[in-house]
């Protein structure tokens, strides 16, 4: 059995510990609070830029698909696979899903005989890829607790420019949407190219219920300066940029509130052990009490 002072130094580090685990459980907090914020100021506006452009393709119509963008390669030997994961770790599975899901996708695209381009946000992300011997074609770090729209916008270029220039011919997206502070779900996502059941908005149900009442509704005649066309040329990587922008923010969220909740189980964790520990304690001192009682009874003994 471990001497009391033993167990009374492994009590001390663990609330030590859980302390550290309590203070970064209030920081996520907090942090998740404006997080929340900047999510339900976003998601209108991607909504209705989606509907935008939307809109302008149904509008353009067969034009639209001569647009680089909604044009799809003539073959497909390489897709461009955009993991969104945190720069930091200490938050459940919140990073560990993601690279799952990622890897997942690569295997089933090269069960269909396609390759795999690697494009990672986030330190995690970035260094279980390369721990894995995927080499990456795009790296971006440094940003992930709170990302700009910048930040979308250099991503979104690259993979245009990739998409363009014939490098990839797809892009997938894989990140955590976030639900609540307890749940966080992998979303898959494509991204280019923007084929026309995209623009069409296969959305989410809520979305799609919304889209479906506003339909029945009445609807405003729309006039377009310029042609549909151009302003569809415009669109398009706003589109792009808005729902990288989108991914980010989401997981975000989802990262402060897997780091809350996986904090808040250390703590409560913690909290178990030191209970274990003040009992292992009590009946240390006990036995050395016992153990005295007894050495003072025998030496008695001894002198009658």
């Amino acid at each position: 059995m471990a001497s009391q002072r033993d167990v009374k130094n492994k009590i001390t580090s663990v609330k030590n510990i859980q302390k550290i685990t309590r203070a970064m459980e209030m920081v996520a907090a907090a942090r998740l609070r404006r997080a929340e914020q900047r999510i339900d100021a976003l998601r209108p506006y991607a909504d209705a830029l989606r509907r935008m452009t939307r809109q302008a393709a149904q509008a353009a119509g067969a034009e639209a698909s001569r647009l680089p963008l909604l044009k799809e390669h003539d073959s497909e030997e390489r897709v461009g696979v955009l993991l969104v994961t945190g720069d930091r770790g200490l938050a459940g599975g919140f990073n560990s899903q993601i690279i799952r899901a990622g890897v997942r996708m690569a295997g089933e695209l090269g069960e269909e005989g396609l390759q795999s381009s690697w494009y990672a946000t986030g330190r995690r992300g970035v260094s279980s890829l390369s721990f894995r011997g995927y080499e990456l074609s795009g790296t971006y770090t440094g940003f992930t607790d709170r990302p700009s729209y910048a930040d979308a916008r250099t991503i979104a270029d690259d993979l245009i420019q990739a998409y363009i220039d014939g490098e990839v011919d797809r892009v997938e997206m894989v990140y955590n949407s976030y639900v609540s502070p307890l749940t966080q779900k992998v979303t898959h996502e494509r991204l280019l190219p923007l084929s026309h059941a995209t623009i069409a908005g296969e959305e989410s149900e809520d979305s799609a219920g919304s889209s479906r009442d506003a339909e029945t509704g009445p609807r405003a005649l729309v006039n377009y300066e310029p042609d549909p066309e151009e302003i569809l040329k415009r669109l398009i990587p706003d589109y792009v940029e808005i729902s990288i922008y989108r991914a980010l923010v989401e997981s975000t969220a989802g990262f402060f509130g897997a780091q809350m909740t996986a904090m808040r189980s250390a703590s409560e964790n913690a909290g178990e052990i030191i209970t274990d520990y003040t009992l292992q304690m009590n009946r240390a001192r006990q036995a050395e009490i016992t153990q005295e009682i007894m050495e003072v009874v025998a030496g008695a003994e001894g002198l009658s």
